[in-house]
């Protein structure tokens, strides 16, 4: 009986585990893209060694497969390259489309400065209705 109830306790940790995912950053491509080929080759070969990857590892999805379990919330992508940043399961913000590698830089920046301004306020993400106090984040 012992061992069912650490058993019971076990996989109720790991659910809870895998429920509060940390921040990462959703890469929405598709193979036909000129635009995500360019972002990869002047990004995306170099993303893994910065310091915003380490905050939000990249993770790369095919527009044209289905999203797994854990991103059917993301709606609305339509266009490639779009950059979704997800933090505990919400979505916090995106990035659609590439211009150069500056203004990505740029606006990873300020997704990061927005989700630590919503964990500051102990507010929920943006995918949700914007109350007032929440319009100056979203």
């Amino acid at each position: 009986m012992r061992r069912f109830a650490f058993l019971i306790l076990t996989v109720c940790a790991i659910v809870a585990a895998s429920s509060a995912r940390a921040a990462e950053l959703v890469y929405f491509n598709s193979p036909a893209c000129a635009v995500c080929e360019r972002w990869d080759q002047e990004v995306g070969v170099i993303y893994d060694k910065t310091d915003e990857s380490r905050r939000l590892p990249l993770r790369s999805l095919s527009i044209h497969d289905q999203k797994p379990t854990d991103l059917v919330h993301v709606r609305g992508v339509t266009f490639t390259p779009t950059f979704v940043m997800v933090d505990e399961g919400r979505e916090v913000g995106r990035i659609v489309g590439y211009i150069n590698d500056y203004f990505f830089w740029e606006q990873v920046a300020g997704l990061i400065k927005k989700a630590d301004a919503l964990k500051n306020s102990n507010v929920t993400a943006c995918s949700e209705p914007i109350s007032s106090a929440r319009a100056s984040l979203c």
